[in-house]
């Protein structure tokens, strides 16, 4: 039997302990605040829990709202491995649910729902894949196309939603200023488990598969090691033999390919009745980033991390039946989401002070042969 490591327990315990401090101090600040505006402060913690999990039916929706965060989460860590930064998230999401809904609405059937995910994915790839060729053809940096990319992307489907022949519900006895596309059709929706009075739907489990699924293939396949080469060194990738421009691309639109998958699910799942709405995304992109970021980009613990950011979300809306003002609850989430992000960049700051430079990256013969087998 293994005896555990003293210096990795004593970092766990220190993570642990600047969370626990961190929300502890969100939390006063949030209450100091409430009380300086006149709201009830002795409620907040109380109406956060009881919206985001005690009250009947609340952890199904906690789920549900954690499914395409999560999602979003693990495609922002496929560009990251490779080097990369992509931030146009919300754009990409919109993209891809505005493509599932071009499928969804004009077909029916699971063969329907079907292609509608895969059209999600593709649009969403599509969209980053624009980033990817303005790095690598006109060296633009991605971080800055893929943010603006989230502006086109916002405009192109709000247009959608103008024209009947396009997006807009044709439905005559809908009012002209409501801008929406017609409802997906009941074949064209996921299912939903019925569990101790919840009702969580079955992406709740297809992302946890998908976690799995990036995390091996990121830490257990030749693919995934070329990416982590090509991250920490694009010319040691190259004379290893992995091809930078494909590998950088291909890893770019497969996030942006995720954060689509994001969308539709959204869409297919109840995410505003089923209709794509003018501001869909809800910021769920900016969310799911920052999903990745407290995780420190390992696609396991986004699970936990992307269910604490859901109770935020779900709670929000019991905070505000409390009688604090909306725009106060968004300050109060924001100090909590704050508070998740802290902890993570201390220590980091604290490994970078205390860990030795990392040894160079060899590229002896065996790992030539390793990576070209």
């Amino acid at each position: 039997m293994t005896r555990p490591d003293p210096q990795r327990l004593r970092r766990t315990m220190a993570l642990v302990g600047l969370y626990v401090l961190s929300v502890v101090i969100a939390l006063t600040l949030a209450a100091v605040l409430i009380a300086i505006t006149g709201g009830p402060w002795q409620k907040v913690l109380k109406a956060l829990l009881d919206g985001s999990l005690l009250k009947p039916g609340r952890w199904g929706d906690t789920l549900a709202g954690a499914t395409p965060l999560l999602v979003v989460a693990l495609g922002a860590i496929i560009a990251t491995r490779a080097g990369l930064v992509n931030i146009g998230q919300e754009g990409q999401l919109t993209v891809g649910a505005a493509a599932a809904a071009v499928v969804c609405t004009s077909f029916s059937g699971p063969f329907a729902l079907v292609a509608g995910l895969v059209a999600g994915v593709v649009g969403g790839a599509v969209w980053a894949a624009l980033a990817a060729l303005l790095k690598f053809g006109r060296k633009v940096p991605e971080v800055i196309t893929t943010l603006l990319l989230v502006f086109v992307a916002s405009q192109g489907t709000g247009y959608l939603l103008t024209r009947t022949f396009l997006l807009l519900d044709p439905d005559p006895n809908k009012p002209n200023r409501s801008q929406t596309s017609a409802q997906l059709g009941t074949s064209t929706r996921i299912g939903r488990i019925h569990l101790f009075g919840n009702e969580i739907p079955w992406t709740v489990v297809g992302a946890l598969v998908l976690a799995i699924v990036v995390s091996v293939v990121l830490h257990r396949t030749v693919w995934g090691f070329r990416l982590t080469v090509l991250g920490r060194n694009a010319r040691t990738a190259q004379r290893i033999g992995v091809p930078v421009v494909i590998a950088g691309a291909t890893a770019l639109a497969l996030s942006g390919g995720v954060a689509g998958l994001a969308g539709a699910v959204m869409l297919t799942s109840g995410s505003a009745n089923f209709r794509l709405t003018p501001g869909f995304s809800n910021n769920v992109g900016w969310e799911g980033l920052l999903v990745a970021l407290v995780a420190r980009n390992r696609p396991l613990m986004c699970i936990p991390v992307a269910f604490v950011f859901g109770a935020l979300r779900t709670g929000a809306g019991f905070l505000a039946s409390t009688g604090v003002e909306r725009s106060i609850v968004d300050v109060v989430r924001a100090l909590l989401v704050l508070a998740m992000l802290v902890p993570p960049a201390i220590l980091a700051l604290w490994e970078r002070r205390t860990s030795p430079p990392p040894a160079p990256v060899s590229t002896d013969e065996p790992i030539v042969s390793v990576v070209t087998a």
